[in-house]
């Protein structure tokens, strides 16, 4: 297979992330592309011997977990940008070296918030690559369960002898089906405030059980999207994470970066976009010349070279944001907003520009442009996040006496 040209993708910040992201391009670039036409990538995503087939040539290759080095240091938010960029430049990239979500949002919330007991109970498996996980909040629109607002959260914990026992159904969990560790968000309300717990839970569990997995628009994700009942789940009390009553703070401190990094991976996807489009274009003839020198070719791929580089100073500078120590909620939102809206104008120009060639499924271009179409709701809408940020701007202004 024909390896793609470098992908000119964001600066440097430091020389360890440029010798990671190194080693990770070459590894997506020359062992994963050649697997995405695998029989086994289906419309729930990459089947579980497929998954650890993978991981372990990333093992091999010592790019597995990338984010995290020896000893569970964390990369910068700076850092991990640079590197999973490259670990997007396919589809199965972030899966294949253990960059993707729910796994790497929930890793770092387990390394910020898990005991050293929970951690060497759920997280180790995580990081080694040998199990996946499932975050456990979202719940079905239809039964008024909590989505963009967490505050409608229905699912139950409630004290039961020496621990917990959780009630509720849950909608479009991710990886569900497969993970061996779940978060799993419930309401632990006392009086008229409302207040949630986080809790980990060792999957399967019977009282855990998978309804359906939903058919969507998106494809890359082990496991799928899942409709999954809680049915009499028992806890202990060493399976809370944190404190209990405090899981809607601990959603925070993993939401700023989980959304981050959607726009690391699906940067360096619609980077690849732009190779494919632009190879076509300069290779694909018609009425008399090269498709790149039509205007109407030519300027979509500039402009996607625009698109490109505004995507990545959003999300080099929201990476600035939380590696100060901010939990850059505004920031991520608005970088969220507007990657998402650049990655997705730049994904169908791609489309646009290969023509029928590009809503086909011989192209990746096509799969591409359904996972960043997903990726505008995913993490919270467009607009949820532009209707928080307008709250925030009544409030500072009104603050100022400018109301």
């Amino acid at each position: 297979m024909t390896t793609l040209p470098h992908a000119n993708i964001g600066h440097l910040p430091t020389e360890r992330a440029h010798a990671i992201g190194k080693r990770v391009e070459a590894f997506v670039r020359e062992v994963v592309i050649p697997y995405e036409r695998d029989p086994r990538c289906g419309p729930h995503g990459p089947s579980e011997d497929l998954v650890q087939e993978l991981r372990a040539k990333a093992r091999e290759a010592g790019v597995l977990t990338p984010h995290i080095l020896d000893g569970g240091d964390h990369l910068s938010q700076l850092e991990t940008a640079h590197v999973l960029r490259f670990s997007g430049l396919s589809t199965l990239g972030p899966t294949a070296v253990n960059t993707a979500a729910p796994d790497e949002g929930n890793m770092f919330l387990l390394g910020k918030v898990a005991s050293p007991a929970q951690k060497e109970r759920f997280l180790a498996k995580l990081v080694s690559g040998e199990a996946r996980s499932a975050f456990f909040m979202t719940e079905p629109a239809d039964e008024g369960g909590a989505g963009s607002d967490p505050s409608m959260l229905q699912t139950t914990a409630v004290r039961d002898g020496d621990g917990w026992l959780i009630n509720g159904r849950k909608a479009f969990i991710t990886g569900a089906v497969g993970a061996s560790v779940g978060i799993v968000m419930a309401r632990t309300s006392t009086g008229d405030k409302t207040t949630a717990t986080m809790f980990l839970v060792d999957l399967p569990d019977p009282a855990i059980r998978v309804e359906r997995v939903l058919d969507t628009i998106d494809s890359s994700m082990p496991g799928g999207h899942s409709v999954v009942l809680i049915d009499n789940l028992r806890v202990a009390d060493d399976q809370v994470l944190g404190q209990v009553d405090e899981g809607f703070r601990y959603a925070q401190i993993r939401l700023s970066p989980a959304r981050l990094s959607h726009c690391m991976r699906w940067l360096g996807a619609c980077v690849r976009s732009q190779e494919i489009a632009t190879a076509y274009a300069v290779r694909r003839k018609a009425f008399g010349k090269l498709l790149v020198d039509h205007e109407g070719v030519g300027f979509m791929l500039a402009d996607n070279m625009i698109d490109l580089k505004q995507a990545e100073l959003m999300i080099d500078w929201c990476a600035t944001v939380l590696d100060s120590g901010s939990l850059g909620t505004m920031e991520s939102s608005m970088t969220k907003v507007a990657v998402s809206d650049l990655l997705f104008r730049i994904a169908d120009r791609c489309v646009q520009v290969m023509g029928g060639t590009g809503v086909s499924r011989d192209s990746i271009v096509e799969q591409v442009f359904r996972e960043v179409r997903a990726f505008r709701i995913y993490d919270g809408p467009t607009e949820v996040h532009k209707w928080s940020l307008a709250k925030k701007i009544k409030r500072d202004a009104l603050g100022k006496g400018n109301g």
